[in-house]
């Protein structure tokens, strides 16, 4: 008999029931933002081989980088997705590249920025794909529209997201707009 480890357990439950819960980070602040994150999160919902569950409410933030850029509109949506982890990336960079997104400057002002903040339970890092999100415990502008949709979450670390809010300033973060 042979033992599974965390991980091998995980990609069994995955396996078995085909999909795996992710959260999406979007972000914009160019080109109507707001069209641009309800553009994302109607892409979302009919991403393939996935299932939307619930998006949180557009916000309002200061830009992180540089200042002299317009403020974002962000949200945080839910999907189930049977796509692995690196095909999620290419359909959520396609998405972006569809509404014009260019990548010039880090933390520079974009169209659209699709994140994965979360896939499963999974934690890898790989060249390219980061999770959880490198970032997504400090922002606030990820925080609480997560907290908002996933009040009861928990990292894969084992943290929960209600103790990471305790230590996360708002930040002149504000609802723009209810999506529901």
């Amino acid at each position: 008999m042979s033992v599974l480890k965390k991980h091998d357990i995980n990609e069994h439950i995955i396996n078995k029931q085909g999909y795996s819960r992710c959260y999406v980070a979007i972000g914009s602040n160019l080109a109507d933002p707001v069209a641009q994150a309800k553009e994302a999160i109607t892409a979302l919902e009919t991403l393939t081989a996935s299932r939307f569950i619930s998006v949180s409410s557009l916000y309002a933030s200061k830009p992180m980088g540089p200042q002299e850029q317009p403020d974002y509109i962000n949200a945080v949506a839910c999907i189930d997705t049977c796509l692995a982890p690196i095909e999620l990336l290419d359909a959520l960079q396609q998405i972006e590249n569809e509404q014009g997104r260019v990548r010039k400057e880090h933390w520079g002002a974009r169209t659209l920025d699709l994140d994965i903040l979360l896939y499963g339970d999974e934690i890898m890092s790989t060249p390219r794909l980061t999770v959880p999100h490198y970032g997504m415990k400090e922002r606030e502008f990820v925080l609480y529209p997560l907290a908002e949709i996933a009040p009861q979450l928990q990292l894969p670390c084992g943290q929960a997201l209600s103790v990471l809010l305790e230590d996360c300033p708002r930040n002149d973060l504000a609802i723009y707009q209810n999506t529901k």
